[in-house]
């Protein structure tokens, strides 16, 4: 074996080998379907999930939403930190939420933008980011 993979015996004989170093995208995943659920259930408008991987190295993952007010954005806002927190992913830094027409919420491998519908289409960070808006009226869109 060479310094980049492993064996590891999985029943019966069978010898697969596991490369080392290569990143687990496991938590990433997780972390993402759980921002999604908690959107979700807070009943956020058009959630959006752009894969940034290749894109740049500051996330996986960006998922952008639009809330009914300022009060719903919040309060979307403060119910996925408290997810956060309590799935282990520790507190997240969250900008914007005294204003509440745009908040960010940076949670390591995925960045949340919460916006107000009119905000959201004044900096339009789907077109941005590429994302496929021939999808648009579909509860959710994937980036290209």
């Amino acid at each position: 074996l060479d310094s980049r993979s492993a064996e590891t015996n999985q029943g019966k004989g069978v010898v697969a080998h596991k490369t080392l170093n290569q990143p687990d995208q496991e938590p990433a995943r997780r972390l993402l379907q759980l921002v999604q659920e908690s959107l979700e259930d807070d009943k956020a408008i058009d959630i959006v999930s752009i894969n940034l991987q290749g894109k740049t190295l500051f996330a996986d993952n960006m998922v952008v939403a639009s809330g009914r007010s300022e009060r719903h954005i919040g309060s979307m806002a403060a119910h996925l930190a408290e997810n956060l927190k309590k799935a282990k992913y520790g507190p997240c830094r969250t900008e914007g939420m005294a204003q509440g027409d745009w908040v960010l919420l940076d949670a390591g491998d995925v960045v949340v933008h919460l916006f107000r519908p009119e905000v959201r289409a004044f900096y339009n960070l789907e077109k941005m980011w590429s994302v496929d808006m021939s999808a648009r009226g579909t509860d959710e869109r994937t980036a290209v």
